[in-house]
């Protein structure tokens, strides 16, 4: 074994020492199964993400072709956590439950959220605090939504979502 003395350089410490690689980020297991989670649910209800959002929001919508073809598309954040993989869901769930079926919009996001939350639970996913607030939040909007647009009387099942039900 050698010794190399250290030059006057690395005595005064003028010479950066070299940094440890940095550790790459540990996978939480979880994201595993949202993975897993976002690759059957393209395939079962054949919708194409157009864009992975940043933002806690989301979009679906359906490209109905002449020749009879249909693009099922979303927008929506990737899911990462709790509240991304609902909102995520809620998207699928305009999907899965069907366009044109429901009269009311507002009931149309009433259902889709009801399909995300019972989607992540037969998966074992965790419905947080954090994600009841956020389809509360996006219920009572649908709700006030409808009532600009003339709605007159609020479905039983919205009637907690409205403004009036304190």
């Amino acid at each position: 074994m050698s010794w190399i003395a250290p030059s006057l350089w690395h005595l005064m410490g003028l010479v950066k020492k070299e940094k440890p690689a940095p550790r790459p980020p540990r996978a939480r297991p979880v994201q595993a199964r949202y993975d897993a989670l976002v690759a059957e649910m393209k395939r079962t209800y054949r919708v194409r993400v157009r864009k992975w959002r940043r933002s806690t929001s989301g979009c679906a919508w359906v490209v109905r072709y002449h020749d009879g073809t249909e693009s099922r598309l979303i927008e929506a954040p990737y899911p990462r956590g709790p509240v991304s993989c609902a909102i995520f869901l809620h998207e699928i769930g305009h999907h899965a439950i069907g366009w044109d079926t429901r009269r009311l919009r507002c009931v149309e996001e009433y259902e889709a959220w009801q399909w995300a939350l019972n989607a992540m639970r037969d998966r074992g996913l965790n419905v947080t605090a954090s994600v009841h607030r956020r389809m509360d939040e996006s219920l009572r909007y649908a709700v006030e939504k409808a009532r600009r647009r003339g709605l007159k009387r609020v479905p039983p099942e919205l009637a907690r979502y409205a403004a009036d039900a304190g």
